[in-house]
């Protein structure tokens, strides 16, 4: 078995992350750790409170510390937009001799507004609605990933299956066979 990776997600919202996250999950057998999902199980009426999130992302960080002690490859969905988290999980990933891999979707702004700020559409399993503004403050306070950052690119307008395996394939040792 070779090293675990750490697949860290970063992108606009209504990039595509989940959809490459699942792609990801799927063909290398990597745990999903999808922090939508998570939070609807701890918080029963998630409110996205600094509060709540703290408590969510501390829950998240310890599982995928525990995963990549057990050799388990994880990839970690939710929007790694800040340099000094993807730091923290990239010191948690070495701690088990873990490769870290940031994964980022890149859609042109016009896209990634359409399917976020879309009523009509269910969301990550969730009917949800992001305000035009809180659009607005999350792609201000993207920091794009930094040199010292392993980075797999890719076009979140297409979101091509065959495309995103062959270049996850260069970061782990499983046999990748588009399917």
């Amino acid at each position: 078995m070779g090293r675990p990776v750490l697949y860290l997600l970063i992108g606009y919202p209504g990039a595509g992350k989940t959809t490459v996250a699942r792609i990801i999950s799927e063909t290398l057998d990597a745990v999903h750790l999808w922090s939508d999902i998570e939070r609807h199980k701890m918080f029963d009426n998630p409110t996205h409170s600094e509060a709540e999130s703290h408590k969510l992302y501390e829950a998240l960080n310890e599982r995928t510390e525990q995963l990549l002690s057990e050799g388990r490859s994880v990839v970690f969905d939710t929007n790694f937009n800040f340099a000094d988290d993807r730091r923290k999980l990239r010191a948690i990933a070495e701690r088990h001799d873990a490769e870290t891999v940031v994964v980022w979707i890149i859609v042109p702004e016009p896209i990634a507004r359409r399917r976020s700020l879309d009523s009509d559409v269910k969301r990550n399993g969730y009917h949800t609605r992001m305000s035009e503004r809180h659009f607005n403050e999350i792609i201000a306070k993207l920091e794009p990933p930094t040199e010292d950052e392993k980075i797999i690119k890719i076009d979140g307008a297409t979101l091509d299956r065959q495309t995103i395996l062959a270049l996850v394939g260069q970061y782990h040792d499983a046999d990748i066979s588009p399917s």
